[in-house]
């Protein structure tokens, strides 16, 4: 299970003084927390993936902002921990790939303009499920759909 893992890898972080994966990693680990709480159960290793999804969206926010504001040293603390989150996603599909299943989901739900980008959007993100960010999948919509 994804949980254990994250878990597992945690305290060999704290083991072997990693001050970068530790933080990363217990921030992750009380996201996960929390929504154990709310849902009010077990979570299954596809919403642990979704919070990891969220943290790594979290992160690329927060590196930007820095770097707008001048705090490159931000910056780069955000960027590590991102690269430290992004352990825990599924491999990361290829843009042909991404682009195919993209034109399979406009031909299933028979888009023909930009007005149909949400249905696409919503078929293609069930099918991904995690392997693609959200504002590739859009991109590539929008210009499929244009």
């Amino acid at each position: 299970m994804l949980l254990g893992t994250i878990q597992t890898d945690l305290k060999n972080a704290q083991l072997a003084r990693d001050e970068v994966k530790v933080s990363a990693l217990r921030m992750l680990l009380s996201e996960i927390h929390n929504m154990n709480i709310q849902k009010g159960g077990e979570l299954s290793d596809a919403e642990v993936v979704s919070i990891v999804q969220r943290e790594v969206k979290k992160r690329k926010e927060a590196a930007a902002g820095f770097r707008s504001g001048d705090r490159e040293a931000s910056a780069k603390k955000e960027e590590a921990e991102l690269e430290v989150l992004m352990v825990y996603l599924p491999a990361q599909l290829s843009t042909e790939e991404l682009t195919k299943i993209i034109v399979e989901s406009i031909n299933e739900t028979g888009a023909v303009s930009i007005s149909d980008m949400g249905k696409v959007i919503g078929s293609v993100m069930g099918k991904v499920a995690g392997r693609a960010d959200g504002g590739t999948v859009s991109a590539l919509v929008k210009e499929k759909l244009s």
